[in-house]
């Protein structure tokens, strides 16, 4: 998978690509990661990427001419790729997203700074806009950093076990259940026994169980639309889970 990001800061790429599973997918040749200034597509001598609003206002606008040429030169170079511009009033980022994007052969990313890009450019040449939140970040440079590391850990062999990009939390809508690891007794709190039992089967249900008291405790509206089976009830009416979860499902999915 590649990707391409756009921005008017690629250094403040080389630490995060350069450490830990992006930096393991690049040197094993599953994703690649292109950094793009815009800068170099401005044509003034001051390299200029921005502009006051018309209309008055506050703040720097991102200017038309060099992010499109930017996008114009990418597009060229690689082929069409799935154009993405980092932006506060885009969707909400979440797993369902990622998992979506990590279907595509090549993002763009543009990284939005300032009060925004020249909506002109958004009608023109962008597919889709994403927000990490309802907060404000200095620029979309952090956000482009989340999609990679988010949607390359989803991409085959890149964590070495399919089963650990399916039991990641989100990866049901459900928060992860409570982690150990040695000592066994750690100031005076042992670890559940049914961790050391070696039961494979009762383990897995322990896990759930503690994973749906886990989002009911901490975020009980990612149950929203959840449905149970028959033997997933019946673990959660044993632990007195059921009739909650039910409801919490039910609230917030009306």
């Amino acid at each position: 998978m590649q990707f391409d990001i756009l921005t008017i800061f690629p250094e403040l790429f080389t630490s995060p690509f350069g450490e830990g599973i992006v930096r393991r997918a690049v040197a094993g040749g599953h994703i690649r990661i292109n950094l793009h200034n815009i800068r170099d597509y401005a044509t003034d001598k001051h390299r200029m990427t921005d502009d006051r609003p018309f209309g008055g206002g506050e703040g720097m606008v991102m200017k038309p001419e060099p992010l499109v040429a930017a996008l114009d030169a990418v597009r060229d170079d690689d082929g069409p790729g799935r154009i993405i511009l980092l932006s506060p009033r885009g969707v909400r980022y979440c797993q369902r997203t990622a998992e979506r994007l990590a279907g595509y052969p090549r993002l763009i990313l543009v990284c939005g700074r300032y009060e925004g890009v020249d909506e002109r450019v958004a009608r023109c040449c962008i597919d889709e806009e994403i927000s990490l939140g309802d907060y404000i970040l200095t620029g979309g440079e952090l956000g482009a950093m989340v999609i990679v590391d988010s949607v390359t850990r989803l991409l085959p062999g890149v964590l070495g076990s399919e089963e650990s990009a399916k039991n990641d939390t989100f990866s049901r809508g459900l928060l992860k259940y409570p982690q150990y690891t040695r000592p066994r007794v750690f100031q005076g709190m042992e670890i559940p026994e049914v961790l050391l039992s070696g039961d494979h089967a009762a383990i897995e249900q322990y896990r759930f169980v503690e994973s749906v008291r886990e989002t009911l405790s901490r975020r009980p509206e990612l149950l929203r639309g959840m449905h149970f089976s028959r033997q997933e009830k019946k673990l959660l009416q044993q632990s007195g889970l059921l009739a909650e979860a039910v409801a919490a499902a039910e609230e917030h999915g009306s």
